[in-house]
């Protein structure tokens, strides 16, 4: 019997990011063929699909897991622990692979399968990346689905417990950066030049302003400045400030509205201290929309195996299972991945863990899925 937690173990003490997931692939993609699965690689660079042909494409689905890590320093001493510097598990990424491939595993096995299903690993989610990477190299035209559906771990859910909603459930993340141009010169004589911090200082302030006074108090939206840079000194004034920072939301027309206020509110501070400011604002991730009959799907397959909360609440984390779902209807899960210890902590801290008693139950949901409404 194939050992599940000895190989995510092995992907938790070998871990790669972005697109680098080769070794990763290599041995996912090792396992399914010797299986007997059809698996076809380097799909979006690392990506790879794997194929369980038992039906027609028109019943066909896909069923999603993330391969890469985060570009942490792990602070676990367990005999597992990343032996790559600088490169750890974080996020569950190596959970959520070896689920899905203990599920391919069990359902290769059943004889009563009569649906196709493609089983997807995706490299690069933590970027925002990988997912459209394998869209644009022909993910859907080359393994036709009816729907997709997607998974993570959460920390602080009891085990095995799922939670998901119709509708926006991740948020959207955008990313700016503002790069304010003064006049430096002297501290001492500041009506000299153009004091760049002051303006940058009150663009800042002015940018709160957007979520209290620009956008419905309904709505869930943040605006966080996270970076402020200078190139001032003890006693010079700074000629130019970098600003950069992140929003969330769960609508695309909060975030053109975001854009677009940010826009004006820049323009006219620096317009008013006398100094010029540039913009520069772009999406990472979408906002993660579930399909309103494909949650049904998922909730129902989530109660053979568990807990469910299926109205749980918008969730602002981001995902790049969003890209899949503006191309196939589908859903996006969270199972509980504990309440204790290192399986407790905060996803992308140094001392997080994926819960190994979690393993059966992904595959559990996993398979149940796979037989809900199967033709």
């Amino acid at each position: 019997m194939f050992d599940l937690q000895a190989f995510r173990r092995d992907l938790h003490q070998n871990p790669e990011t972005g697109f680098e997931t080769v070794r990763t692939a290599k041995r996912i993609a090792s396992v399914l063929k010797d299986a007997g699965l059809k698996v076809f690689e380097n799909i979006g660079k690392t990506g790879l699909v794997a194929t369980l042909q038992r039906g027609a494409d028109e019943d066909a689905i896909g069923l999603r897991a993330d391969m890469d890590a985060l570009p942490i320093t792990e602070a676990n001493t367990f005999d597992y622990r990343s032996t790559n510097k600088g490169k750890f598990h974080g996020c569950g990424h190596d959970g959520h692979s070896t689920m899905l491939l203990g599920a391919a595993l069990k359902l290769a096995q059943d004889p009563g399968l009569k649906r196709t299903i493609h089983f997807i690993f995706q490299p690069d989610e933590e970027n925002g990346n990988g997912a459209l990477a394998m869209i644009n190299d022909g993910l859907f035209d080359r393994f036709p689905m009816q729907a997709v559906f997607g998974m993570h771990n959460l920390p602080g859910l009891e085990t095995g417990h799922f939670a998901t909603q119709t509708g926006p459930f991740l948020a959207f993340e955008d990313n700016f950066e503002i790069r304010v141009k003064g006049k430096g010169g002297h501290a001492a004589k500041p009506e000299m030049g153009i004091d760049a911090i002051v303006t940058s200082a009150a663009i800042v302030t002015q940018l709160q302003t957007i979520v209290s006074r620009s956008i419905s108090a309904g709505q869930h939206v943040v605006v966080s400045v996270t970076g402020f840079e200078t190139d001032g000194a003890r006693n010079i004034l700074a000629s130019n400030v970098l600003i950069s920072g992140d929003c969330r939301g769960f609508t695309i027309e909060d975030s053109s509205q975001i854009e677009q206020r940010m826009r004006e509110v820049v323009k006219g501070v620096a317009l008013a201290q006398g100094a010029s400011a540039e913009v520069s604002y772009s999406t990472s991730f979408r906002p993660l929309v579930n399909d309103v009959e494909q949650t049904k799907i998922a909730i129902k397959a989530a109660e053979l195996v568990g807990p469910v909360d299926g109205e749980c609440g918008r969730v602002g984390f981001a995902e790049d299972f969003a890209e899949f779902l503006q191309h196939r209807p589908g859903n996006f899960i969270n199972i509980g991945n504990g309440l204790e210890g290192a399986n407790a902590m905060p996803l992308h801290n140094p001392g997080y863990d994926f819960n190994d008693a979690l393993i059966p139950h992904g595959i559990a949901y996993w398979e149940a899925l796979a037989r809900q409404g199967q033709q």
